[in-house]
């Protein structure tokens, strides 16, 4: 169907904004409008996507596998960028945005992904789409976040440390679409999981030893 992540963006977006001004927590707010943003992003980098697929001769692998990692990482970086220079950098903050641009992303890429394949589609991919694709633009763009918490006050390292940042996006991001499309595809559906876990695990025992730490301090 034309113009199908236009109707769907529309769609899903619309309801978010009227919800936007009844949050009255401000940080529920700015993870909504994040979202929102990731959602725009996918827009946006669906077109760019579409010129290279023709630039490349629709050569969807190809493509997939080593030039849109680039497009949609870049695209999805610049709004958490935005945030880190102009409203804070908080650590918590920016991965929290970073994570909800990444999340907001994945919804509209799998709905489109979803009415085009309609008819060969399952719970089973489903479950594959959440648990894989989504953790894994997710953890690509609150990555991004987390980095630039470090790096975008020091000056000498901006500019490498931005570059090093993304380049690590792209790389997990090429590695997740490229093992989806290969004989080792469930090795790919597993890994976001497998890093979002081990993310959490890390922080929650950080989160445990600083706690301990205060107490310490206290008594």
């Amino acid at each position: 169907m034309e113009n199908m992540s236009y109707i769907i963006f529309i769609c899903i977006t619309v309801p978010m904004l009227f919800l936007l001004p009844i949050i009255r927590d401000r940080s529920a707010r700015v993870i909504v409008g994040y979202m929102i943003c990731g959602l725009f992003c996918c827009l946006l980098v669906s077109e760019i996507n579409g010129i290279l697929l023709n630039l490349f001769g629709n050569d969807y692998v190809y493509v997939t596998t080593t030039i849109t990692p680039i497009s949609e990482e870049i695209i999805k970086a610049l709004p958490v960028l935005f945030f880190a220079f102009v409203v804070s950098d908080s650590r918590e903050k920016l991965v929290a945005i970073g994570f909800a641009a990444g999340i907001g992303f994945a919804v509209l890429e799998n709905m489109v992904i979803l009415l085009q394949n309609v008819s060969s589609v399952s719970l089973f991919w489903a479950l594959i789409r959440g648990f894989g694709s989504a953790l894994m633009h997710g953890i690509c763009t609150g990555s991004i976040g987390l980095g630039l918490h470090f790096i975008h006050r020091k000056k000498k390292l901006f500019l490498p440390g931005s570059f090093a940042i993304l380049v690590m996006a792209m790389i997990y991001h090429s590695i997740y679409n490229t093992l989806v499309q290969s004989e080792y595809r469930y090795f790919g559906f597993l890994l976001p999981l497998i890093t979002f876990i081990s993310i959490f695990i890390f922080g929650l025992s950080a989160y445990v030893k600083m706690q301990k730490k205060r107490k310490e301090k206290a008594a």
